[in-house]
């Protein structure tokens, strides 16, 4: 795990029981190892030698055999030695990275991220406005209301009037087809830089999101490197990066053809990516090209982006690159599919993708 610090994983876990102290930080090592028990396993050893992770009471011994008793970990094939997660570990590690983002927006602050469709809904937000006329009695904030009283006018001659409500911030909210594309091209891990674990963890956390609280929602998930297929959830931590060039036209392809088959009718795509595209193919042909902007390439690109537009299917591209001339392209991108674009580092991925799928579903589309 060269390059990675796992001390925020091991620090705050104050009176937690040692094998939920270690599970934390063992499901996040799984992350980064693409579901390797036995490498994640040998780097949790590592952390224990360096941070005294376990105990003369409750050693790494003890933690397997608690992982193997609880379902975290099995063995499907007493032929061949070695666990494999469960998928009570998948689940579990979808949930996760899901408390993980949360707790990062909690700490953000609030504006962000632009809010653009707000007012008279159905579904209450965090936030709070003065109340005008039409507002439903029901959205009244009582405890900021007589708060405000309180502080306008005192206690002694305690009055409510007009100016001191507040209500609460109401978004419609519709039901939403989504499909996350991720790349998958070597660039993901180039120059030193994981980029590949972060898109995993966002990924799972999303799914997570609409399949428990959003369940009329629907997502589906591709990658795409020189090909696009599309992925299960359980899949998710198991994603690696390969020697592909990014044909990005092919996952939008398969984007669009997923979302034909949803009906309803509101529908978007985002696409995590750390760069341009390089590749198509015509045929059984790859045509590619690793060097600057090719037109040819640039070109079908763009025009599936337009085609999405016509079809209303909005594109949000998370860019986390920021390179000059990866920059125009993406530009061009969002212009033609008249979408959005962040320009986001990793560490602020998931805020983006969250705040940006909330506000997406707080549109009423006709």
């Amino acid at each position: 795990m060269v390059g990675w610090r796992f001390s925020e994983y091991i620090a705050g876990q104050e009176g937690k029981t040692p094998f939920e102290r270690l599970l934390k930080i063992f499901q996040e090592l799984l992350v980064h190892t693409s579901g390797d028990v036995s490498e994640s396993l040998s780097w949790l050893t590592e952390l224990d030698k360096q941070y005294k992770l376990t105990t003369s009471d409750y050693g790494m011994a003890d933690f397997i055999q608690d992982l193997i008793d609880k379902g975290y970990i099995s063995n499907p094939d007493p032929k061949n030695p070695g666990f494999t997660p469960t998928a009570k570990m998948e689940i579990a590690m979808r949930q996760k990275a899901l408390n993980d983002i949360f707790s990062e927006l909690k700490k953000s602050k609030r504006g962000n991220h632009n809010t653009k469709q707000s007012g008279k809904g159905d579904e209450f937000t965090s936030d709070l406005r003065p109340y005008e006329f039409g507002d439903k009695l029901e959205n009244i904030s009582i405890s900021d209301s007589l708060r405000n009283a309180q502080i306008n006018h005192g206690i002694d001659e305690f009055k409510l009037t007009y100016d001191d409500l507040e209500v609460h911030e109401t978004f419609y909210q519709s039901q939403m087809s989504t499909v996350l594309m991720i790349d998958i091209s070597h660039s993901m891990i180039l120059y030193g830089e994981d980029r590949i674990t972060p898109a995993k963890k966002v990924a799972m956390a999303l799914s997570e999101l609409i399949t428990t609280r959003y369940p009329k929602d629907t997502l589906d998930i591709l990658v795409f490197g020189n090909d696009a297929w599309q992925i299960e959830i359980k899949d998710l931590p198991y994603l690696q990066v390969g020697p592909y060039h990014t044909n990005t036209v092919a996952g939008l392809e398969l984007a669009m053809d997923l979302l034909r088959k949803r009906k309803n009718p509101n529908k978007q795509i985002f696409m995590i990516t750390d760069g341009k595209p390089t590749c198509i193919k015509k045929g059984k042909k790859y045509i590619k090209n690793s060097f600057g902007l090719d037109r040819m390439i640039v070109n079908r690109t763009l025009n599936l982006a337009n085609r999405c537009r016509k079809l209303n299917i909005p594109i949000t591209t998370f860019m986390i690159a920021r390179d000059p001339y990866l920059v125009r392209f993406v530009e061009a991108f969002t212009q033609a599919n008249n979408g959005k674009a962040f320009y986001s580092s990793l560490e602020g991925l998931g805020e983006f993708i969250f705040k940006d799928y909330k506000q997406n579903k707080g549109r009423r589309h006709r």
